[in-house]
């Protein structure tokens, strides 16, 4: 899977390089000194990377865990994300990333116990409130699994702190590292998923939609918090049908007493973003839907925009709980 590996010259000998690296014997390795020299010059084809993206192993020097903006959540007064990694797996056609990168290399940052600390600093701040962590920004959360063991050496240090809560927001089936360990009460689980036409036209490389509800039941099963994420929300003439059977779908196979937040929110990208995105794949369809600009946001129309929300909010009420249900209105 991955032939080129670019390696900071000063964590050569690091022991999670060394594993990755032996994991990898055939890869070819470049030493760089720093993973912005490969990641951030311009010029470089995205689409084309795309195709066989080298792993960049990294040190990262600040901003572990960051504040999340005002709207986003699950409940919680204190939010923060972070990313282990840059870049997916995957290749979403909506996805921000694309927008954001130069590059579609990964970056994988292999220095965990400076997130620990951070964390660790963090929820010492406020001990006696939920402070809530939310993975998979910037990269997913477990499609790299077998490679990073982000989840196996994270979860310990969640489980280890009273008031830390972690989100995996994801669209992996990568699961085999939860299902071998104890259940973490203070993680969710949280599977992204659209409507499965929308899905095989946008969602290239991830799993299936019942692949994705298959590794969700198993966790479900076994103890484990799950989330719903209905995001992006994507338009198409038929949008109302897709989203009913899809919600069908989904609430027929999972325990709803026993599901922790359902989070909904349109397609929405920043200006800059879409336009990059435009020249990247100026035949994709997604791009030519009934679009407009708000603050600096590329979304559909407000109108458009609020008719969606409300059908499914409306449709998501009949299955979950409003304490459960997260609309977000970014």
């Amino acid at each position: 899977m991955i032939e080129r590996l670019y390696i900071e010259a000063a964590i050569q000998q690091h022991p999670r390089v060394l594993a990755i690296c032996e994991r990898f014997p055939q890869a070819q390795q470049i030493i760089c000194e720093r993973y912005g020299e490969v990641f951030n010059p311009k010029a470089q084809n995205f689409r084309l990377q795309k195709q066989q993206p080298a792993l960049i192993l990294a040190e990262k020097y600040k901003g572990f865990a960051l504040k999340t903006p005002p709207q986003y959540g699950i409940g919680a007064k204190h939010n923060y994300y972070f990313s282990h990694m840059l870049n997916c797996l995957y290749d979403c056609r909506y996805c921000f990333l694309q927008g954001m990168y130069q590059s579609a290399n990964y970056v994988l940052f292999i220095n965990y116990e400076d997130y620990f600390a951070d964390i660790q600093r963090i929820c010492a701040e406020t001990p006696d409130e939920p402070v809530h962590f939310f993975s998979g920004y910037d990269c997913d959360s477990l499609a790299l699994e077998p490679v990073t063991h982000f989840a196996e050496e994270f979860l310990p240090v969640i489980d280890a702190i009273p008031n830390a809560w972690m989100e995996l927001r994801t669209k992996s089936t990568q699961i085999r590292s939860l299902l071998n360990r104890e259940v973490v009460e203070r993680c969710i689980v949280a599977f992204s998923f659209t409507p499965d036409e929308i899905a095989q036209a946008l969602e290239h490389k991830a799993p299936a939609i019942n692949k994705r509800l298959d590794a969700l039941v198993k966790l479900q099963q076994q103890g484990w918090l799950i989330g719903l994420r209905f995001d992006p929300i994507i338009y198409e003439a038929d949008y109302q049908a897709h989203y009913q059977a899809l919600f069908a779908y989904v609430f027929a196979r999972i325990d709803s007493d026993r599901l922790h937040s359902v989070s909904l929110g349109v397609f929405r990208l920043p200006d800059n973003y879409f336009k990059k995105l435009q020249k990247l794949y100026p035949s994709e369809k997604l791009f030519a839907s009934p679009l407009s600009s708000k603050q600096g946001m590329m979304s559909y129309k407000t109108e458009l925009e609020d008719e969606m929300m409300q059908f499914c909010s409306d449709e998501l009420l009949n299955y979950v709980s409003e304490e459960k249900f997260y609309p977000c209105s970014l």
